[in-house]
């Protein structure tokens, strides 16, 4: 996907001419004019960072359940923005920000003071300490860790109801093999617009299985990985 194409596909979604497409070009100026200073994405993705991260983030949205005032979306590891900043751009429901690291910490608030993002709050600290009151209605991780360890370092803000939302690049088939043997959910792929060797894990339901259980390689509710490409 070239930089004009995901101008007009963000434009097709109705994105590109509203509120949600001015505070994504405010937020690519403050990604741009921060990563002088710190690395927040690589050098050779700068020239393409509206197909590379903005587009990339903003799929997900598609996916998603219907925003709820009363559910959060909690993105792990949210580093420079994606998906969550993104996401908090084009959806005006609660959204939390889990991100370690001071510097990127500190980016995040600036870009949610900046943008007017009164529903995101940005939550200094790891994963694994992090507490919510309630389950989150989604969970997305760009870039955060591999599956097996993203659902063990995150299963608690989660419950049966929760979707996540997982993009991956081409070892997701086999992340998603491992993680099977000690969890059952309804597991999907779907192909990225953005990038054709890279899709979305999308994962409902899921349960821990019994340790008794933990290598066994199917059973449990249905476990589809057929990947289907976007239209």
């Amino acid at each position: 996907m070239t930089e004009e194409e995901a101008q007009a596909w963000l434009a097709k979604q109705g994105w590109w001419d509203s509120e949600g497409g001015d505070r994504l070009r405010r937020f690519v100026e403050l990604v741009l004019d921060e990563a002088d200073r710190q690395n927040l994405i690589s050098g050779s993705s700068r020239p393409h960072i509206w197909a590379r991260h903005i587009a990339d983030s903003a799929q997900l949205v598609r996916l998603a359940p219907p925003p709820r005032a009363d559910a959060d979306w909690i993105d792990l590891g949210t580093g420079a923005g994606f998906p969550g900043i993104v996401i908090a751009c084009l959806r005006d429901s609660p959204m939390k920000l889990v991100e370690a690291r001071p510097l990127r910490v500190a980016f995040l608030q600036r870009c949610v003071d900046e943008l007017g993002l009164r529903h995101a709050e940005v939550i200094g600290g790891k994963v694994e300490n992090s507490r919510f009151r309630e389950p989150a209605a989604v969970i997305s991780a760009r870039a955060y860790a591999p599956l097996d360890r993203l659902l063990m370092t995150a299963r608690h803000l989660s419950d049966e109801k929760t979707v996540w939302l997982l993009p991956k690049g081409r070892q997701g088939e086999k992340e998603l093999e491992i993680i099977r043997r000690d969890w059952q959910a309804v597991f999907h792929v779907e192909q990225s617009i953005t990038d054709p060797e890279s899709a979305i894990v999308t994962i409902n339901q899921l349960v821990r299985r019994p340790s008794s259980f933990s290598y066994a390689p199917h059973g449990g509710r249905s476990n589809s990985s057929r990947v289907r490409k976007p239209s």
